[in-house]
Formats: structure tokens, sequence, C-alpha cells
């Protein structure tokens, strides 16, 4: 966990469990490193209950079971279980479709992991899906909940940056071949065919989304780098993209399986013409990191204040359950819209990620 300031410790709103009535029964398919370390903390921390895990490994559904959820070798023993209220995708990408898909004829709520999936086909054939049901769907892009971002977000709104006119990510991590191995996984993300891409599809949607997110309005043109420079795999281990919005805000965002975890790596600043802000090791899964507003007159720093304490990932499960408690409050859940971040990834991947015919 990145080393968090002392004068930001429960800075942001105290918030107590979910109270009664609001407690969701999840289910989780894929229970993964993401599933495990992360989501199911989420769940238990926000007063909900992880009820069921489908998994098709033996120690994965051992796992699950250790930690008082009941286990299934395949979705339909999840989707049987009248507990489940909303379930969480964490699958390889590839098979994202065939879970959102059987789900949504079951009328639970989904929460999947980004990207939507592997291609753009199967990303358009779930939101159709799940229109078509009309249950609540969301992707789970977990940096909008990350307490610094929604900070960033406040200051945006309030005209502290006056008139926004860049957004410059980094977001890298070291991934080799044998990466996971050690957990005993398969590593799926250096595999064409099951994750879509490398490090672009994987690490990218979360800076297009965080752009969405931060300024109110999504990239609309967009172009791209990549390379396959240090790692031994078949997929891209670096990428540089560049977009605009609408309104003409620039972002530019470089992600990376070939930076050393030991180097700077996570970095988000938003520019404006009064000032900027700037904030470091925010981004990934884990709580804490640092937000700093610089003057655009003075050039004088100041920290602003966030919850250090609070994951993005436990702020996902209570955004999202509180969601599907309260139907008003999920406007701000859109699969159009993230459908719209898989068309920016497919024309970053020169169309690649095939598109529906």
């Amino acid at each position: 966990m990145a080393e968090a300031l002392s004068d930001e410790v429960q800075a942001g709103p105290s918030r107590e469990s979910a109270m009664e009535g609001d407690s969701v029964g999840w289910g989780i398919v894929g229970y993964g490193w993401v599933a495990r370390d992360y989501m199911a903390p989420g769940i238990r921390a926000a007063g909900h209950r992880l009820v069921a895990v489908a998994d098709p490994g033996e120690a994965s559904r051992s796992a699950a079971e250790a930690e008082g959820a009941r286990a299934h070798a395949d979705i339909a023993g999840l989707i049987a279980e009248p507990e489940v209220e909303a379930v969480y995708v964490a699958t390889p990408n590839h098979l994202h479709r065939a879970a959102v898909e059987a789900l949504a004829a079951s009328g639970k709520a989904i929460l999947c992991e980004k990207p939507m999936a592997a291609s753009l086909r199967d990303a358009e054939a779930m939101a159709a899906s799940v229109t078509r049901a009309g249950i609540f769907y969301g992707t789970a892009f977990d940096q909008r909940h990350h307490p610094a971002h929604r900070a960033m977000r406040d200051c945006i709104r309030e005209g502290r940056l006056g008139t926004v006119t860049a957004v410059r990510i980094v977001y890298a991590c070291w991934l080799d071949r044998g990466w996971a191995s050690f957990q005993g996984q398969d590593n799926w993300r250096i595999d064409p065919q099951q994750a879509g891409g490398g490090a672009l599809i994987d690490l990218a949607p979360h800076g297009l989304d965080l752009c969405d997110f931060l300024l109110d309005e999504s990239i609309e043109d967009i172009a791209s780098l990549t390379q396959a420079r240090a790692q031994d795999y078949a997929v891209d281990d670096g990428a540089l993209l560049i977009g605009r919005t609408g309104s003409g805000v620039l972002a530019n965002l470089h992600v990376a399986y070939n930076c050393p975890d030991v180097l700077p790596r996570r970095r988000l600043e938003v520019v404006g013409t009064t000032g900027m802000l700037t904030a470091v090791d925010t981004m990934g899964q884990t709580p804490g990191g640092r937000l700093t507003f610089t003057d655009g007159t003075s050039g004088g720093s100041e920290n602003i204040a966030f919850d250090v304490e609070a994951s993005p990932f436990l702020e996902q499960v209570r955004a999202f359950g509180s969601a599907l408690r309260r139907p008003e409050e999920r406007a701000a859940y859109s699969a159009e819209r993230d459908l719209h971040t898989m068309r920016l990834l497919a024309r970053a991947y020169g169309e690649a990620l095939a598109p529906a015919a």
C-alpha cells in the first residue's frame, strides 16, 4: 500500500457498515487473485455477504469455501442460489460474454470486470443482452471509486483548474511470462485469445474511463502506438495513447507491462488554466496515495485531503450495492458508455478488436 499522509487519515467522510436491509448477497464468477484479494474483502468490509462462487478450479473453490462461501464448478449452480442478488464477473476477458448473457437471462444484477470483453463483438452482444433483459449492469471501473479521484472531480467541477486543457496518465507495472504462476494460476493476460491484447487492453480502459469520470465527457478521437519491447510474449507490453474530448481536452496515457514495480509508475495529472491536480500512487487496487493542487498563479502547492483508508474496491461495492437498492442512483452506470470505451480500444488497436459485422 502506498504510504499515506498522516494529516489525511480519516479525512474523508466517515461511513458505517451497511444498514439493515442494505446488505447485498453477492456471487463471484471466477475466483482469481483480484476477486480473492480485493473484491471479497471489499464485500465483507461493506457489510455485504459473499454467498457463492463459481470457478472450475478446485483450488479456487476450496479458497472460497474456506471463507464461508458456497462453491460451484459452473455458473449454473451460482445462478440457482436464491440469496445471490448481484454477481461480480472476474473471469478471463474472453469468458465475460457467456457469463454476462447467462446472468442477464437469470435477472441478477451484474458487475463485470473491465474490459467488457476480449473483443468488441462480444462487448456489443453483452450490452444488447443486458438491455434486452432490463437488468442492472455495470463495468467494474474501480478507479472511479478511489476517494482521491472523487476529490479530483470535485475540484474540477468547482472550477479550481479553470479551463481544463489536458489529462496525463502513467499506469504501468512489471508483468512477465511467469507472473501469477506463484499463485498456481495461468497468466491468461499474455494470451491474445483470452485477453484480447496486452497492456493496452488491460490497463488503458481505466485511464480512458477516468477521463470520462473526471471531465464529465468522453474521449472522442484517439490514436496509439504499441510496443513489444521487453517481455517474451505475443501481446503488447506497452502503449502510448493520445486522445481528445469533444470540447477539446487533450489526453495522453502511457500503459506498460515492462516497468519495474520499484520505479515511479502510477501518476495522474489534470492541467487547467488556473492550476493542476496531481495524484501519485492512487491508480491501482489499494487505498492511499497522495493528491496535491498546484496554483497556476503562485506556483504554490497544497495537499488535498481524502479518505486514505477506503480502497476503490470497497467503495465500488458500496456504490453498486446502494444503486441496487436505490434505482435512482443507477444513472451513474451505463453499458453504452462502457461500450464506447471498448470502441476506443478497438480503434487504438487499429480495429484489431473485431467490430460487429
